[in-house]
């Protein structure tokens, strides 16, 4: 049984929309634990496919796929085109233009 944490970081990766992303630490945050990054990683790593999550919409905080060349990274990159995700010279996202954060169910109240 995954710890709440994890349930958190699942149900929070299942939240992003098509067409955005979001940064490990950000789904750490949203998740409960600012600093849990490395513990994002390490539920997309071995929850992916048995969770059906869009892995492929997590990114660094630099904007940047964090998978290696030959290891992922090429499948990430087409999926988030595919998704209208657009990538710079550099091959960096803008993360103001599609990254994602929720707005607060209070926000506006």
């Amino acid at each position: 049984m995954p710890s709440p944490f994890t349930e958190k970081i699942i149900e929070t990766i299942r939240a992003i929309p098509e067409g955005r992303v979001c940064t490990y630490g950000t789904v750490a945050a949203l998740a409960g634990n600012r600093r849990g990054a490395r513990q994002v990683s390490r539920v997309l790593h071995s929850s992916s496919r048995k969770e059906n999550l869009p892995w492929h919409r997590v990114i660094n905080r630099e904007g940047r796929i964090s998978l290696d060349r030959f290891q992922g990274y090429e499948e990430q990159k087409r999926l988030l085109l595919a998704e209208g995700v657009s990538f710079d010279d550099t091959d960096r996202i803008d993360l103001v233009r599609f990254g994602w954060r929720p707005i607060p169910a209070d926000a506006g109240a």
